[in-house]
């Protein structure tokens, strides 16, 4: 097989597994639309919160250690201790259901029935106050995110494709820690899927999304449905916030992987969790190919606005996604 061939299907291969880190994110914000409405612009310092959390918990880090050294003249910064992975992951489950009931209990309750504009505004609001207070809480200093995940290339993959080609090909280059993101996904999409359609929960969900008058009518427990969907997009917030931050460090540039999601919302529609499975594979697919044929005909860097584009060209022509809701309106 010729080689161009063969590096086309590993630039194809690693775009999926990109795309599937790009979905993890966009999951987050699906949840939220579909409970609420609202197009959670903090989604992304969810998943920055989350894995500065977790990275603290981890290293026995004292919160706050800044600011009470400051106040009182101190030099302390950490516990002495560190927990294992699993602990520290569980504790940062308990940390961001407790942050889904503060933001229900302070912001949500006195936006009920309020236009979409002013949710939105509230989680632009809550975004920049999260940072703000991570970065008061653990340090803005880039951290070193270890929960026993595997890294590098995939030593098997490379020894079972490298037949593909010639001499000088030695199999495919695909990052094990894209593989374990590809599986979490599936899993996770599989389990929203399931909870979204069949639970008697995720039946309330979707009908608090409809009409917060009407669903509150017939006894759901509008502050209830907040609650877990907030601490249910809090816990995918954490898994993205993990594969990235295992990937490239805990950083506040991490909380940008929102705008990366953007895209794939539009193309896999805001009201479907496997449309943002499926719109993260098209977006992750298309940017490495376009990059991998076209880039270096127009000086390359073309990933940072290709996908922008498609997104473009499906917000003029199915403005609700490939998955998403038709949109009917009478006049």
């Amino acid at each position: 097989m010729p080689d161009q061939i063969l590096y086309a299907m590993e630039v194809m291969i690693n775009g999926l597994m990109a795309g599937v880190l790009y979905a993890l994110v966009a999951l987050g914000f699906v949840l939220i639309f579909k409970a609420s409405g609202i197009f959670n612009y903090a989604q992304g310092v969810l998943a920055l919160f989350a894995a500065l959390t977790l990275v603290g918990l981890q290293q026995g880090q004292i919160p706050f250690s800044h600011l009470i050294n400051a106040v009182f003249g101190t030099d302390v910064h950490h516990f002495g201790w560190e927990l294992p992975a699993i602990v520290a992951i569980v504790l940062t489950i308990g940390v961001m259901v407790l942050l889904a009931i503060v933001i229900e209990r302070f912001i949500l309750k006195y936006l009920v029935n309020q236009e979409p504009i002013i949710l939105f505004m509230a989680t632009i609001g809550l975004a920049y106050f999260m940072e703000g207070f991570g970065d008061i809480m653990w340090g803005s200093d880039i951290k070193t995110l270890d929960v026993g995940l595997p890294q590098g290339a995939s030593a098997w993959v490379e020894d079972n494709t490298a037949w593909l080609g010639g001499e000088g090909f030695y199999g495919f280059f695909i990052d094990k820690l894209d593989m374990v993101a590809a599986v979490v996904a599936a899993v996770l999409v599989i389990s929203l899927t399931l909870f979204s359609q069949y639970s008697k929960q995720g039946r309330a969900l979707r009908a608090v999304a409809d009409d917060h008058q009407a669903a509150l009518s017939v006894g759901i427990s509008l502050r209830f449905i907040w609650v877990l969907v907030w601490s249910i997009a809090g816990f995918v917030a954490l898994v993205a916030g993990i594969m990235w931050g295992a990937k490239s460090g805990v950083q506040f540039s991490l909380s940008l992987i929102a705008l990366k999601a953007l895209p794939v919302l539009m193309l896999g529609g805001f009201t479907s969790i496997p449309g943002a499975i499926v719109g993260g594979l098209i977006i992750g697919v298309g940017e490495k190919l376009f990059e991998f044929t076209i880039g270096p005909m127009v000086g390359g860097a073309t990933e940072n606005w290709f996908a922008y584009v498609l997104a473009l060209l499906f917000l003029v022509f199915r403005p609700q996604g490939l998955f998403g809701e038709k949109i009917i309106e009478r006049v």
